[in-house]
């Protein structure tokens, strides 16, 4: 159906990486590489007819453990599928196969005057689907929303090779169930998504940025209401570095530190406008204005892309973190308010756990998003279900989530009760029951059948 050469077995499988986490040989029965949705279709009824279960690939970036595949699955990837069919400059869409990298739609969508606003520092590997099955977050979701908000339609496959073509191109279609709404955020579970209508924006003329330092977490808070008031909407990105990350990430041999590295807490922002000279003008004295309020205590202001670029390096490149092992990586989210009493009990549990291990944390907080790194000092990745319970259980009276944008995947799946209700999971079973009754696409990931 698809090409002898687009079906790969054994020696051929096994050159290729379980996924970026991974770089142990890819095991399976099979992966096969169709090249259009017919093809995807024609895959998925031989699997059906045969009772095959089928793990879908896309950039394999994910942090869950969303694409672990066993011997006897065939995996079916996307890479082949990266045709970006159209851009309507009227109507703002985009209409892409889900193999399309995001970078590439990213500059795609900036060569025509418009601009495609997710962004997450796998940029450059992630693939649209990937970022549709997994409702993708990133750094621009407190201004712009997160993926779920970016798709106006999309195309999937169900697991008996139903085609659900959903690809609407308006912005209101109340006409019955927003049938995309079951694919996105599904992780694969419900249907193999194979393209999709994006929503485009009119690009910036301006973008502003700044690397601020301040005192206490009561200020960070306070920057960001300060911010969205005095900016009128435009705030696109707040990231926020606790110190020890901060410091750690600037160690001689990883970034340079463009100021001091001990104060508590650190800001990467940006600001979006139509008005290049005096949105630049309007941002400094409004940087200057947090700084007389005394939200701020040092601010560094880029002038040039290159500068720019530098600054966002430290918030997105951490290998000064994770290259030590065993490393644990969290995406959890909750109240604002709650933010701060949460990192200090975790932390205090972890110091009394193992005290010699490091928990550095970052964050979108406008959208209500941490990111911890848990180093027990020692050990193996036998430990990460004793560092689970220290990160997930602080969450429950909170009312957190234990998966802010990443997903469940294998990973997280014991916790997913906490952060889910009973009656939710028993709905969210029934769907895939109705949907994909011999479960087959992605089995065991997110819950157990």
């Amino acid at each position: 159906m698809v090409g002898a050469e687009n079906v790969l077995v054994d020696d051929d499988l096994q050159q290729r990486a379980c996924s970026y986490w991974d770089p142990s040989p890819l095991r399976a029965k099979a992966l096969v590489r169709p090249r259009t949705t017919n093809e995807v279709s024609g895959v998925m009824r031989i699997c059906h007819d045969h009772g095959q279960s089928v793990v879908t690939h896309g950039g394999l970036t994910g942090c869950v453990d969303g694409v672990v595949v066993t011997p006897e699955q065939v995996v079916i990837s996307l890479e082949r599928m990266t045709t970006i069919e159209e851009i309507d400059p009227v109507g703002r869409t985009m209409t892409v196969e889900a193999g399309a990298v995001l970078e590439v739609v990213q500059d795609a969508a900036e060569a025509e005057g418009l601009y495609f606003p997710m962004d997450l520092g796998a940029r450059g590997s992630c693939t649209i689907g990937g970022n549709i099955a997994t409702n993708a977050g990133g750094i621009n979701v407190i201004r712009y929303g997160m993926m779920r908000e970016l798709v106006l339609g999309l195309e999937a496959v169900l697991a008996d090779g139903t085609i659900i073509a959903s690809m609407n191109r308006m912005l209101k279609n109340n006409a019955g169930y927003d049938l995309k709404h079951l694919f996105i955020g599904s992780e694969g579970t419900l249907g193999i998504v194979t393209r999709a209508v994006l929503r485009l924006q009119e690009a910036p003329a301006s973008h502003n940025s700044a690397l601020v330092a301040l005192e206490s977490f009561d200020k960070v808070a306070g920057l960001l209401k300060f911010l969205e008031r005095r900016l009128a909407g435009h705030l696109s990105a707040y990231e926020v570095m606790w110190g020890d990350y901060f410091y750690a990430v600037t160690e001689p041999g990883y970034h340079r530190a463009p100021m001091e590295r001990d104060y508590p807490f650190y800001v990467v922002l940006e600001a979006n406008g139509a008005d290049a000279d005096a949105d630049a003008e309007q941002f400094l004295l409004i940087l200057e204005e947090a700084v007389e309020q005394e939200l701020v205590v040092d601010a560094v202001i880029p002038k040039s892309k290159a500068e720019r670029d530098a600054l966002w390096s430290i918030r997105e490149e951490f290998e000064a973190i994770t290259e030590k092992q065993p490393t644990f990586l969290y995406d959890v989210s909750l109240p604002i308010r709650d933010m701060d009493a949460y990192i200090c009990e975790v932390k205090e549990r972890l110091a009394k756990q193992w005290p010699e291990g490091t928990c550095h944390v970052l964050g979108h907080i406008g959208d209500g998003n941490l990111h911890l790194f848990v180093n027990p000092g020692f050990g193996d990745a036998s430990l990460h279900a004793d560092s689970d319970r220290e990160v997930y259980a602080p969450l429950v009276a909170r009312q957190g989530s234990v998966s802010a944008e990443h997903g469940i995947g294998l990973e997280k799946k014991g916790w997913l009760d906490t952060s889910r209700t009973a009656a939710e999971l028993a709905l969210m079973r029934q769907l895939k029951k109705s949907l994909d009754p011999k479960n087959l696409l992605n089995p065991g990931m997110v819950f157990d059948l």
